[in-house]
């Protein structure tokens, strides 16, 4: 029987321990997917499900870490009732650890912030699926298809990917969170 490398995810991905964090900006793909009630979290178990791994990057010396997630299916559009701004403070909770929330995901500012953290800065962004170019296509109540500009989408994949000199996606609960970050 083969043995298999306990570090190896089900993608064959590096696992976080595998890479070199000192000194580097880390986008690590998580998912704060969850309930929002009167905009505070109802349930905090998948941010708790994160903390090892943004803790992790912290401890290895990483010079920020970037986090970016969904939340609800806002279709491309922003929806205040669906920003992970209230994520952000129960984050800041639970880290014990300042979090800097950003009002966007993409984009010349968010590259700035991203590229002007350190010292072990936590950045949190905002909804990746406030931009169409995250969901691919959506549908209106009529049941017409939207589909994102191919342009548009490798535009934002761009911008993603200049937040990050190493890019993870966090493994939360026994499931793997496929993202499209790591494709870029």
């Amino acid at each position: 029987m083969a043995t298999s490398n306990a570090k190896a995810s089900i993608s064959n991905k590096l696992s976080i321990e595998d890479l070199d964090l000192k000194g580097k900006r880390v986008l690590i793909r998580v998912d704060f997917n969850v309930p929002l009630e009167n905009g505070q979290v109802k349930d905090k178990q998948r941010i708790e499900g994160a903390l090892p791994t943004i803790k992790y990057a912290l401890d290895q010396g990483a010079k920020s870490v970037i986090l970016m997630s969904h939340l609800g299916r806002p279709d491309g559009k922003r929806v205040e009732k669906e920003s992970l701004k209230p994520v952000a403070e129960e984050l800041k909770s639970l880290l014990g650890k300042d979090v800097k929330f950003l009002n966007d995901c993409v984009g010349e500012e968010v590259e700035r912030a991203a590229n002007e953290a350190n010292n072990g800065q936590v950045i949190l962004l905002e909804n990746l699926r406030f931009h169409l170019e995250e969901e691919g296509s959506v549908k209106d109540k009529q049941g017409n298809k939207t589909k994102a500009d191919k342009d548009a989408v490798e535009k934002f994949r761009a911008s993603l990917s200049k937040l990050g000199d190493v890019c993870k996606c966090a493994i939360i609960f026994d499931s793997i969170e496929l993202c499209r970050c790591c494709r870029y």
